[in-house]
């Protein structure tokens, strides 16, 4: 059989299981140890008549002897390991990965589908990734903390939580929580149509780069969406209690058999109990039988009475891999409930992976995606597959037009998109040599028209590789008076698949920070190639200017008069230059979407850039009409509403110290108005009223 082990090897394995050495073996045999170690390291295989006295040995059949799909003999203990502290007194206090990101599920829900998207195994099919949220009480959760051996973790975790870092304090949430409120959140991600953890327990492959090891990116594909190997740690953040259990299907056998490999990992600080201490990580598996790892866990084939006990049942066996996070939470503090969660992970899901989702006549969708909720195992949100139409129908339709191959060159109907090129001149790898040609690659930037009832509009979505939203942008020098519009640019391998594609593929994933919110100036991108900063300035200059292209034209051909062009003239927008220039020091305003409802009043949705800071911010959010010239009236609020990592107490916007970006939305006053609403846009700032001590 293609992918079934070594009978040496696994031969030497179940030796290793028992304990009993090969000359053991051999004398139970009758055979010389020679005789053995020559099955063992494959130079020979037993002849027909011994197979029935080796099974007989190693308590097991024939069958499994030829197969080898299993490990003979009884199940060796599950239990957890616990590295201990390093013998040089350094200490960890927690996984520096888990920070490297904002903490809530919209970050969890992007980066562990962006994973599973980079491990899309049969691209004829999209990979099929789904969330559950899963809460459970009473005697389910007594039976779950009985397969996940609480018992064994206990002394760590009230060690780890008498801890005055900040690891500590969430731990000792997360207990709380479990012990007072008698109930424990489970958030699982399963994906198919994936690659699974494959490859061996301690070097290199899929498996190591998740469950051993920090900062091992272990990309398959060059249209991989991160490249710091960070956003696994995502997963064991948005656990009150760090710990996270995995079982995978494998698209490539290991030790024989690719079905309900499991392992659990847990992410303490350093701790000393019962007088010995402990680095940081421990793992749930079986004893490894080598002798170098005498002591450690390792993964183990489980059955499946043990997958459902630990919540880990998978409903295929499509290759794949399904995370559950224990005691998960939105850090963020937005989403406690089954309900809120759902939403979350449903609009996150929208959001980023709209262009994923979205499939041509005879182009299939790269992901489908759906989340659902469970209490007790019992249904209370079913199963709902996420629709990128609900939330970026314009976009959706302007990639699908392109998909299709029905875009045009110039816009004269409100249907059409545009298709326009945008040269990108990829700098060469310095390594290359001075005297090496970099790559004329050509993006390719799909327009289409816009409304002003759209809840966003004129931005440029700027995605790469696999279809991965990276950053969302406002042109700059455009004419004034244009008509609101969609923009999406893809560039490198959404845009192509010859050498120029994946060179600027190459290029802008040096070019992403681990948030991968942006292009920019990284460490990785100047020492890697010469003179980046000036090619990638060039390259949103071009991406400008080919917008410019296609709205000049069609600005060029309209007539607009009266109220509609000033309408045209002023358009809602962030605060100005001179005001965002205070980044590094207050908070700004970063983005504003707003609509103008029935009533005429303005209802704005507002996200704050956030400085890290001592003390809490206290703020105080004000509205103004946009004018041309004089000064701009003040407008009052109606409503101000807290909707991510801030509260709004007597007008005041409190934001907590280690919060790096806040979100609130407000209702203006009609009466305040001092012209008509639609007449004018307005802008939104916040003004520093004083700190307080957190």
């Amino acid at each position: 059989m293609e992918d079934t082990e070594d009978f040496g090897v696994w031969l030497g394995r179940q030796l290793r299981r028992i304990g009993m050495s090969q000359a053991e073996f051999g004398k139970h045999l009758g055979l010389t140890r020679a005789a053995v170690s020559a099955w063992v390291t494959g130079r020979a295989h037993p002849r027909a008549e011994v197979m029935a006295r080796i099974a007989e040995i190693l308590q097991t059949d024939v069958a499994t002897l030829v197969t080898r799909d299993a490990d003979a003999g009884s199940v060796r203990p599950i239990g957890w390991h616990h590295r201990l502290a390093h013998r040089d007194g350094g200490r960890e206090y927690g996984n520096a990965a888990a920070f490297a990101f904002d903490a809530n599920l919209a970050v969890l829900a992007r980066e562990a589908t962006q994973n599973s998207i980079d491990e899309r195994l049969d691209p004829r099919r999209p990979v099929r990734v789904r969330f559950t949220v899963h809460e459970l009480t009473g005697e389910h959760l007594n039976a779950f903390l009985t397969a996940l051996k609480w018992e064994e973790l206990e002394a760590h975790y009230a060690v780890a939580a008498e801890s005055q870092q900040k690891v500590g304090r969430a731990l000792a949430e997360g207990l709380r929580a479990l012990r007072q409120d008698s109930t424990l959140l489970l958030l699982r991600v399963d994906d198919y149509n994936a690659s699974g953890l494959t490859g061996p327990e301690y070097g290199d492959g899929r498996y190591a780069a998740v469950v051993r090891r920090q900062l091992d990116s272990h990309k398959s594909t060059d249209r991989a969406g991160g490249s710091y190997g960070l956003g696994k740690a995502t997963l064991w953040a948005a656990s009150r209690l760090g710990l996270v259990l995995i079982n995978s299907t494998l698209s490539e056998s290991h030790e024989g058999r690719t079905a309900c490999r499991v392992v659990g990992r847990l992410d303490l600080p350093w701790r000393e109990v019962d007088g010995i201490a402990y680095a940081g990580p421990a793992w749930l598996g079986e004893p490894d039988t080598e002798k170098e790892y005498e002591g450690v866990s390792r993964s183990w084939w489980a059955d499946e009475r043990t997958v459902a006990d630990l919540r880990l049942e998978r409903d295929s066996d499509d290759p794949g891999t399904s995370f559950l996070v224990v005691g998960a939470h939105d850090a963020a503090g937005n989403a406690s409930t089954l309900e809120g969660m759902h939403e979350a992970l449903t609009f996150a899901l929208a959001d980023n992976f709209w262009a994923a989702m979205t499939s041509g006549r005879s182009k299939p969708a790269i992901l489908e995606a759906s989340v659902r909720a469970l209490r007790n195992g019992e249904s209370v949100i079913p199963e709902r597959r996420v629709h990128p139409r609900d939330r970026h129908a314009a976009q959706v339709h302007a990639l699908r037009t392109y998909l299709d191959d029905e875009t045009v060159d110039d816009l004269t109907a409100p249907s059409q998109v545009a298709a326009v090129e945008v040269p990108f001149n990829v700098p060469p790898l310095r390594s290359a040599g001075p005297t090496a040609e970099g790559h004329a690659h050509r993006a390719v930037l799909l327009v289409t028209p816009g409304a002003d009832t759209d809840e966003e509009h004129s931005r440029i979505v700027c995605m790469r590789g696999t279809r991965m939203t990276v950053m969302t942008r406002r042109p700059r020098n455009l004419a004034m008076g244009v008509d609101p519009f969609h923009a999406v640019l893809l560039v490198g391998c959404a845009a192509g698949d010859d050498e120029a594609a994946h060179a600027a593929e190459a290029f802008l994933r040096a070019a992403e920070p681990p948030d991968q919110g942006r292009w920019g100036a990284t460490e990785e991108l100047t020492a890697t190639y010469s003179d980046a900063l000036r090619r990638l300035t060039e390259f949103t200059t071009a991406m400008d200017a080919a917008l410019g292209g296609v709205i000049g034209r069609r600005a060029a051909r309209q007539e607009s008069t009266g109220l509609e062009a000033l309408r045209n003239l002023m358009r809602l927008d962030v605060p100005a230059a001179s005001t965002r220039r205070r980044v590094q020091r207050y908070p700004t305003v970063e983005r504003v979407v707003g609509r103008v409802d029935g009533a005429g009043a303005w209802t704005l949705d507002v996200t704050l850039a956030v400085p890290q800071r001592i003390g809490r911010w206290e703020l105080v959010p004000v509205v103004k009409f946009d004018v041309r010239s004089g000064a701009r009236p003040a407008l009052e609020w109606a409503e101000l509403t807290a909707k991510e990592n801030c509260m709004i107490v007597d007008g005041r916007l409190l934001v907590d110290p280690d919060v790096r970006s806040a979100r609130f939305g407000g209702v203006t006053v009609v009466g305040s108005h001092p012209v008509d609403a639609a007449m004018a846009s307005v802008i939104v700032d916040v003004q520093q009223m004083r700190e307080v001590s957190a």
